[in-house]
């Protein structure tokens, strides 16, 4: 399929950029992720989403994972309240979105609030009411009340280190024509490179024109690599080790669910919004703990045959001692004493003891940026 023939889910990419006046609009703060969501939605990242879900497009993703037209749609863009509030933004009818710094970023123009069931809402999302998934938890601990209605984007944050990276849809699709690529392999990821991740996406790229690394920034789980971390070891493994033209870093600045196959669905979708024709998918893509058996995001898209991304599944690869290159489980007959690979757990104790990976599990240069940063984890 050539980068042509793709285009953005549903259709149309979404634009809510307007700088309307909202003076004189009622002020509701919003959080960072949330106001990360907010440009989202604004820059067709999440077309064709054009604002918070209303009841009967939410309740549709929670029981079906469609929006109630049938378009695929499995993760909830939702703005939560409690009950004072959805009155007096029901009453207001438009609102002003500030973000944690009290900047106006977006008007919203209200159509109804509803109240929802968080058991039902979190058993359709993460296939689970735990409440030790951090989704559960973070469903079970929402306001009462859901706000529907379009937004309209007024303003950005100031740019930032953090920011440096972030791309629209827009730019993605203009800079993949730029470089003349027609295939473009994209790579979700919310890690600092792995070696065998690099060569991953490396092999992917060997029937394809370039890879789309887009790793996820937003707020993660206890445990997780920082930001900053993950950003300085892209733009270093990318420096020392891709040939020119073949390799693109943008950031996706949104929150991780750990919704598993769900969210490998919302994964390909934003992708495919961003022009690209292919999405990596291994195993257990955007899970957490034990909650989804290691495939379920590769078996998912046999329910979503209509996704014009194509997602390209991979088994785990490692290093072979025996084979003397990086492999998978299909390919490499040897048991795991031949392998190199590393638990995550494992990996947090020597980076924590000051200790670098093997050159087998991270690269020097990446492991290296790794070591000198003073809080690389997420409390």
């Amino acid at each position: 399929m050539s980068n042509e023939a793709i285009k953005p889910h549903g259709g149309i990419l979404v634009n809510r950029i307007n700088k309307i006046d909202a003076s004189g609009m009622l002020p509701v703060s919003i959080s960072e992720d949330l106001a990360n969501d907010v440009e989202n939605i604004a820059d067709g990242i999440f077309s064709p989403i054009e604002g918070f879900l209303g009841q009967r497009d939410f309740e549709n993703v929670v029981s079906t994972g469609r929006l109630s037209s049938g378009l695929a749609w499995t993760i909830p863009i939702v703005l939560d309240v409690d009950e004072s509030n959805a009155k007096k933004m029901k009453d207001a009818g438009d609102v002003l979105l500030q973000n944690h710094q009290g900047l106006g970023v977006a008007a919203l123009h209200v159509e109804e609030t509803f109240s929802f069931d968080k058991k039902k809402t979190a058993q359709g999302v993460y296939g689970t009411t735990d409440n030790s998934h951090p989704g559960v938890a973070k469903t079970m601990n929402m306001h009462d009340f859901l706000v529907g209605g379009k937004i309209d984007y007024i303003k950005r944050p100031e740019e930032s280190e953090i920011r440096k990276n972030r791309l629209t849809p827009l730019q993605t699709r203009e800079t993949f024509a730029q470089a003349g690529w027609k295939t473009i392999c994209a790579f979700q990821t919310r890690n600092p490179p792995h070696v065998a991740h690099e060569m991953l996406q490396k092999t992917s790229i060997t029937t394809r024109d370039g890879v789309f690394v887009n790793p996820i920034i937003g707020k993660k789980k206890s445990g997780d690599f920082v930001d900053e971390v993950i950003i300085k070891c892209y733009e270093t493994m990318i420096k020392n080790y891709y040939p020119e033209n073949r390799c693109k870093l943008g950031t996706l600045h949104t929150e991780m669910k750990y919704a598993g196959p769900k969210e490998a669905i919302h994964h390909a979708i934003m992708r495919q919004n961003y022009g690209c024709t292919h999405i990596i998918i291994g195993r257990d893509h955007a899970g957490v703990g034990s909650f989804y058996d290691p495939f379920a995001a590769q078996k998912i898209f046999d329910d979503y045959p209509e996704l014009e991304i194509s997602p390209v599944f991979f088994p785990a690869f490692f290093y072979c001692k025996k084979c003397l290159t990086y492999t998978n489980p299909k390919a490499c007959p040897h048991g795991d004493e031949s392998k190199e690979q590393i638990s995550g757990t494992k990996l947090r104790e020597m980076i924590q003891n000051g200790q670098a990976p093997s050159e087998f599990i991270l690269r020097p240069e990446v492991a290296k940026v790794i070591l000198n940063h003073s809080h690389p984890f997420v409390d």
